[in-house]
């Protein structure tokens, strides 16, 4: 046997990663590259058209001029419709990266994303106003530049970064409007930061939605099904789950079972959260929540905080997801400061933007 066969996990292993990561690198930097080309490219559209004299008339026929050219000096990818997004994308994201002068005493300041800047005159700035970061694909800026709200679209953009969603998942979580989903559940100082910072999980109410969108699981949503199908349906497409459920779950088990007073007793579903270091305990619910469900996950969620959990760990959370809910219901059978039991309602195909619109103004 050859030297390299017998070690597996020796040099052949280490230079093909190596190969690998390097090969993954370099589409990342093409297409970065790419993205910025493009802004440019637009940019340098929109300040042609500003020193044309009829300006849509003008934008029409250069743009129909420089496609040809283009397209005869670079082959495909310069058509008219591209250039058109190229142009928008400039419009948009220099719009969205638009400075802000702060009054701070007699200093003037210029602010773009994080950065600020002291400068001693004003009328300089717009000299210093820097590009955008763009981070993501093309094709994920086509999507993002198509999000009228400029906060709702920075929310998804820094969102299909930290987390690496392909343009189908992005797509998927705004068609499921988990934007609107998550700022349900926020005050105005944390709205804003969904914008700024992404989704920031600091409290168990953090990493709530209301309702969960589970049409990955191919149930039809008038269908009858059991708690133990749709169980199994979530097992079964358990990465789509955790991308619904959000940042930082970990998968434990199903049907977990523990014991006392030789009775036996089964949760559905175990996740623990890395980000606030607790069990996440689900129990499913196919029918309209009772008060009985919710004092059964408060037995669940006592006995992982007194018998599993660890002392360094904190409070285990309890999450009911049920087909139909009563907030009047919750609200008493729960204590008023309570933090760790939280119903919320599921929903197994993906609703219209009206029926959306509907449960967004059902919930304010």
């Amino acid at each position: 046997m050859k030297i390299l066969q017998q070690n597996k996990n020796g040099l052949f292993d280490k230079v093909v990663n190596l190969l690998t990561e390097a090969r993954k690198e370099v589409v990342r930097s093409v297409n970065r590259t790419m993205v910025y080309t493009y802004y440019e490219i637009g940019r340098i559209i929109v300040e042609d058209e500003q020193e044309g004299k009829e300006r849509a008339e003008y934008g029409k026929r250069i743009l129909i001029e420089l496609s040809e050219l283009l397209t005869k000096e670079f082959g495909k990818g310069y058509s008219v419709d591209n250039l058109q997004n190229m142009r928008n994308f400039y419009l948009v994201y220099s719009e969205q990266n638009s400075y802000k002068v702060l009054e701070n005493e007699n200093d003037k300041k210029y602010e773009t994303g994080s950065s600020i800047f002291k400068i001693e005159n004003y009328e300089t700035v717009s000299s210093i106003f820097e590009t955008p970061e763009f981070k993501l694909s093309w094709s994920h800026y086509l999507k993002l530049m198509r999000i009228i709200n400029p906060q709702e679209r920075k929310f998804y953009e820094i969102e299909a970064y930290q987390n690496n969603w392909s343009l189908r998942e992005l797509q998927r979580q705004f068609d499921s409007a988990l934007y609107e989903r998550l700022v349900l559940s926020r005050d105005k100082n944390k709205v804003k930061e969904l914008s700024e910072k992404g989704q920031v999980v600091e409290s168990p109410q953090d990493t709530l939605k209301d309702p969960y969108i589970l049409e990955f699981i191919g149930l039809p949503e008038n269908t009858s099904y059991s708690e133990t199908n749709l169980e199994q349906k979530l097992i079964d497409k358990l990465e789509h789950f955790l991308l619904e459920l959000g940042k930082g779950f970990m998968f434990v088990g199903r049907q977990v079972r523990f014991t006392f007073d030789e009775k036996h007793f089964r949760v559905d579903l175990v996740f623990y959260n890395r980000i606030l270091q607790c069990f996440v305990l689900i129990d499913l619910k196919i029918g309209e929540l009772t008060h009985q469900d919710i004092g059964q996950m408060q037995m669940y969620v006592n006995y992982y905080d007194r018998r599993v959990k660890l002392d360094n760990e904190n409070k285990t959370i309890g999450i009911i997801l049920c087909k139909e809910k009563s907030d009047t219901l919750v609200k008493y059978t729960l204590p008023e400061d309570n933090k760790q039991i939280f119903a919320s309602k599921y929903q197994t195909v993906l609703p219209s933007k009206d029926e959306l619109k509907k449960i967004i103004e059902n919930n304010l």
